[in-house]
């Protein structure tokens, strides 16, 4: 493509006149005329930097940065501002990554209008590997707590990566979208103890979030505003940095973050007042408050469209819920902001705890469920299809147990399965998907012929599905062939259970696919 690019197209001779095509005749006459056609050179490296850019901009990023090999004229173009309005990287945390990173960085962060990062380790140290340095670490320390040295190797480059990135855009006054999500497994499951030994002044951390706040006191044109799982990066008075012409006019604001020590919150009623723009809004479920719900449904703020509520088991432990918005709230909030649809996120949270913070009058498109050590209970999921039956689409039930053998029946001393009454009482459900709980064959093939074609989405993993002791026992029927026949009909599509579950990020990332929900469930307003 790139030699169709530098060629002039050939002309044919008219035939009887013994003309030989341009081409042809340059070629015969030697270099110095292939080198000059009316005086100028012919090549690449002759077309003007505008043609450049613009071709360039036709491209895919990978295909300007392939083409940007062919000369040093083409290389200087590359990086033309027009070409990189948006920057979305997914950075692998090692230290390869580094040095590509500074020099795209460098070359973007100062104009680029979007910026998107998500971190992400490469490989995990594995269990045993895990388990061996506790060991070691153990015996060595004497009885201090197990590091894992990998992991301590992940954080020191997690945190270089970061800098990186933050320090390439703190003077970029035409920044509008900034995103950063790092969710690696260090990070959410002992983020902490490893940052205290990584960090044990606490200097990188202190410079990330002076970083930060430097970006949100430049900014001129943000708009949108998203940060989840970042380690601390966003602390109580980060947004204070932002100006109140900027704090006006934003349309989005996400802040997620398990590590905030005690009962601290990212942002409170009083500096939420000056967000009166707000379009879309994603916390904490115990930093929103009924205080907050108030607020944002206050004439004096736009119509609120989105909202995105993580309930944490790690946050419910430390903060209270004592302070979440109680009903009453819920209907002020949903009379000004008629068109809000709200999506929840729920990690290890007690059943009787969801009873408490479902109330009926919340617009609840989304939910997501994602346990290790609590199950979601029957009651729960009969009072989701019972009380948001005009609004849900999403519904998402994950039980990460390792024990196979044994997965919870939501279905136990009822007369109706939970999940097919969501199925029938829930006419918009366009998502489905299920895992670590029991799902008997003949119920799947119900919820199939219940949503139809409208079910989008079924996902249910293969050592979910289980099969009554009478379709065994059925020899000239196929249980298996028979369920996979049955609910493809009621789909109306072909249809096969999750073989490997590692292909599926909604069950080996769950915070992952949150975030990424999240930010597409913001954007489609």
């Amino acid at each position: 493509m790139l030699l169709f690019l530098s060629q002039e197209p050939e002309r044919r001779p008219r035939p009887g006149l013994g003309l030989r095509p341009p081409a042809a005749a340059a070629a015969s006459a030697g270099p110095a005329a292939m080198s000059s056609v009316c005086g100028g050179p012919v090549g690449a490296g002759s077309l003007p930097s505008e043609l450049v850019v613009h071709i360039f901009s036709f491209l895919a990023a990978p295909d300007r940065l392939r083409a940007s090999a062919a000369c040093s004229h083409w290389r200087e173009c590359l990086f033309y501002p027009a070409l990189w309005p948006r920057l979305r990287l997914s950075l692998r945390v090692c230290p390869a990554e580094r040095p590509r990173l500074d020099f795209l960085m460098r070359k973007c962060g100062w104009f680029v209008r979007e910026l998107r990062v998500q971190f992400a380790a490469d490989n995990y140290p594995s269990a045993t590997a895990v388990a061996a340095a506790a060991v070691a670490a153990a015996v060595a320390t004497d009885g201090e707590a197990p590091l894992c040295p990998r992991w301590l190797e992940l954080l020191r480059t997690y945190l270089e990566l970061v800098l990186c990135v933050l320090s390439s855009v703190r003077n970029n006054r035409n920044l509008q979208k900034l995103s950063l999500f790092g969710d690696i497994s260090i990070l959410q499951q002992h983020g902490s103890i490893y940052l205290s030994k990584v960090d044990p002044d606490g200097k990188k951390i202190k410079q990330i979030q002076q970083l930060f706040e430097e970006i949100l006191s430049n900014s001129r044109q943000l708009k949108w505003l998203s940060c989840g799982f970042m380690l601390q990066i966003v602390t109580p008075t980060s947004l204070s940095s932002l100006s109140n012409p900027i704090a006006n006019t934003m349309e989005h604001l996400s802040l997620l973050d398990n590590h905030i020590p005690g009962n601290t919150t990212l942002i409170t009623a009083v500096e939420l007042e000056r967000f009166v723009g707000l379009r879309s809004l994603a916390l904490d479920f115990c930093d929103f408050t009924a205080e907050m719900a108030r607020v944002l449904a206050d004439n004096n703020h736009v119509p609120l469209h989105r909202l995105s509520l993580l309930v944490h088991n790690i946050s419910v432990m430390h903060k209270s819920l004592e302070n979440m918005p109680e009903d009453e709230d819920w209907k002020a909030l949903t009379r000004n902001s008629t068109n809000l649809r709200v999506y929840v996120m729920a990690f290890d949270i007690k059943s009787d705890d969801m009873l408490r913070i479902l109330k009926p009058s919340i617009p609840l498109e989304r939910i997501h469920f994602d346990s290790y050590i609590t199950c979601v209970s029957g009651a729960v999921v009969d009072l989701i299809s019972r009380q948001y039956d005009k609004f849900l689409t999403h519904f998402i039930l994950m039980n990460d147990v390792i024990d196979t053998s044994g997965f919870p029946d939501l279905s136990d001393n009822r007369t109706e399965d939970p999940l097919v009454l969501l199925a029938w009482r829930c006419t918009r459900l366009s998502l489905l998907a299920v895992h670590g709980y029991t799902v008997w064959a003949h119920n799947l093939i119900a919820i199939a012929r219940l949503r139809g074609s409208d079910l989008k989405v079924l996902e249910v993993t293969e050592e979910s599905i289980d099969f009554d002791q009478g379709e065994l026992a059925d020899q000239d029927v196929d249980p298996v062939h028979n369920l996979i026949e049955q609910v493809s009909l009621g789909l109306g599509r072909p249809w096969h259970a999750v073989m490997d579950i590692e292909l599926l990020s909604v069950f080996t990332e769950p915070t992952r696919h949150f975030y990424r929900e999240m930010q597409s469930f913001s954007e489609g307003i």
